[in-house]
Parts: C-alpha cells; sequence; structure tokens
C-alpha cells in the first residue's frame, strides 16, 4: 500500500446495520483502515440492536461483538474515560466517542451523526468527523483494488445467507449509504 491506513473510531451509529458493520470490520481485518472502538462504543450499538429487534437474541449480538474484538484486539481503545470531563460536544453523551479518538490516536470519527461531531468541536484534537459513506468512498480513492477486494470478502464472508452481488449492494444502499453503492455498481465485476 502506497499510502498509510487512517486510524478512524467506529461509531455506534455505524455498527448497527448488518451489512455496514460487516463491510467496515472486513476493511480494517484488510488493513485498509486501523479502527478503534471502546466497550462503551460496543454496549451502545448492542443495546440499540436488541431493544429494535426483539426477535435477535442478545446473546447472538455479544458473540459478534467477541469475534470483532478478537479479530481486530489492537482496535480496543481503554484510557479514555479521564478525558470526558473536559470535553465540549453539542451532546454531552457522545463525549466518550471523542475521547475514544483521542486516546487511540485516531484522526477521523466514522458515524451518521455528523452534526453531533462538529469541527469547531474536533479541531482542536485532530480529529474530523466523517460519514461512513464518504469514509468508504475516500478508501476507494486511496485503496482502489484492496477495498473492492475487501467488499468482495465481505460478502463472502456471509457464507449461510451469502446474497447476490446486487442484493448486497442493495443492503449498503438501505442502509444509508448513497455514493459509495454506485461506486460498488461501477465496479461490478471485481465483486463476483
Amino acid at each position: 500500500m502506497a499510502s498509510k491506513p487512517p486510524v478512524a473510531v467506529y461509531d455506534a451509529c455505524v455498527l448497527y446495520p448488518f451489512h455496514l458493520r460487516n463491510v467496515l470490520i472486513q476493511c480494517a481485518f484488510d488493513g485498509l483502515v486501523e479502527a478503534r472502538w471502546t466497550d462503551d462504543i460496543h454496549d451502545e450499538w448492542i443495546r440499540n440492536l436488541a431493544a429494535n429487534t426483539p426477535a435477535l437474541p442478545i446473546e447472538r449480538l455479544i458473540a459478534t461483538r467477541d469475534r470483532m474484538k478478537a479479530v481486530l484486539p489492537d482496535a480496543d481503545v481503554a484510557d479514555y474515560h479521564r478525558l470526558i470531563p473536559d470535553l465540549q460536544l453539542p451532546d454531552s453523551d457522545d463525549r466518550h466517542v471523542l475521547a475514544a479518538a483521542i486516546a487511540g490516536k485516531a484522526s477521523l470519527i466514522v458515524t451518521w451523526n455528523l452534526k453531533d461531531f462538529p469541527a469547531r468541536d474536533l479541531a482542536s484534537h485532530g480529529v474530523a468527523s466523517q460519514s461512513p459513506d464518504a469514509f468508504l468512498t475516500d478508501l476507494h480513492a486511496a485503496f482502489p483494488d484492496a477495498l473492492i477486494s475487501s467488499v468482495k470478502r465481505a460478502r463472502q464472508n456471509l457464507r449461510k445467507t451469502m446474497p447476490s452481488v446486487d442484493m448486497f449492494i442493495d443492503a449498503l444502499q438501505q442502509s444509508g449509504l448513497k455514493t459509495f453503492p454506485a461506486l460498488l455498481r461501477q465496479k461490478i465485476g471485481g465483486l463476483i
């Protein structure tokens, strides 16, 4: 790889949708990004997904979290709580994410909630926020072939219920991505 991968905190809202989480984790596993998260971030996406999908056993979500931690052991950020009281964000409940970025030496927070992480509050810490759509599109610009291969592996991870390429791209689009699915449709041959 010609350039160094970004270091990014994955906010709970981007770990919540199954297919998006799968792609983001695969990108980190493949070395396109150095992912960061905390137990608080995991607790948040698991709690919200369990509340919104009662038929999905919490044990399955905890097992997913444990697999994520096992394949990306360096993603865990631990010593961040001490930073929280001194941080300013529009929603004080989001300060733990910025604290994780600072402690984890991340330059990015990947989140759908961009309004909760304004540039004016992040810049002094050397951190920016980016939507997962922009993040994945930028990863493609930096590592085009590697990113397409990573997305292909993410789809192939779904051995029991592997969707067609079109269905997989549709699922990513349904998770809120717009630009990135359109880019994938242009590269569909690389995903088969």
